[in-house]
């Protein structure tokens, strides 16, 4: 499994554990995915996606998971949703 957010494209980040004495030692910052099930009513089907804590809140801001994938920013999006994109895209217009 990637850790990679499906909607917003958040990956890990590399850092350093910093300790008292100032010694630094590598480690990851994770992005806080979880597995979602949205349901796309332009569409009429569900998709199970892994997603951020940020993701679900931005589909909650947007209104609705058809709304977010209309604004939503083609570059991050996974390559599973950029089909689903355009063919979401050519079904409003």
């Amino acid at each position: 499994m990637s850790k990679k957010c499906e909607l917003t494209g958040k990956i890990p980040l590399k850092g350093h554990n910093v300790s008292h004495a100032n010694n630094k030692t590598k480690r990851r910052f994770l992005p806080n995915l979880k597995k979602v099930k949205f349901k796309s009513e332009l569409l009429k089907r569900s998709l199970r996606l892994t997603v951020s804590n940020a993701g679900v809140r931005s589909v909650d801001k947007k209104g609705s998971f058809d709304q977010f994938l209309i604004s939503a920013k083609f570059r991050d999006l996974s390559l599973r949703l950029k089909k689903l994109k355009k063919s979401l895209v050519s079904k409003s217009a």
